[in-house]
């Protein structure tokens, strides 16, 4: 290969992990507005809203960012798609059993949350 070749084959790899890098920006960003919703209906802690979503996307067998997608989209759209709801009314009940917790929703909100988006809005 010449050195022109190599010159060539080395910028589309560092294009590629750019491309990479860029999307993990994006992607952590969607995590984190994602985990403060789950603080915000569970008042749960930062380290223990990240636990919550890891175990969604590992019952649901769903990529964590498209996990947080859909949460960071619920108050907008008034629901979850029928796979993430269930998977992340049990990780919120386990975290609150694990680790206690104080919602900033009142009782018979938080249980109807689950199943509408956190404005009240209906499916």
């Amino acid at each position: 290969m010449t050195q022109h070749e190599e010159l060539v084959v080395k910028i589309e790899e560092l294009q590629e992990e750019i491309a990479q890098l860029r999307q993990a920006l994006v992607s952590h960003a969607v995590v984190d507005q994602a985990i403060g919703v789950v603080l915000a209906l569970s008042g749960l802690r930062p380290d223990q809203g990240w636990e919550v979503l890891k175990a969604v996307s590992q019952r649901t067998n769903t990529k964590l960012r498209d996990v947080a997608q859909h949460v960071v989209r619920w108050p907008d759209l008034g629901s979850l798609p029928a796979e993430i709801r269930p998977a992340l009314r049990i990780a919120l009940a386990e975290a609150h059993a694990a680790h206690g917790g104080r919602s900033l929703i009142r009782q018979e909100q938080r249980c109807k949350g689950y199943d509408r988006a956190p404005s009240g809005k209906s499916e």
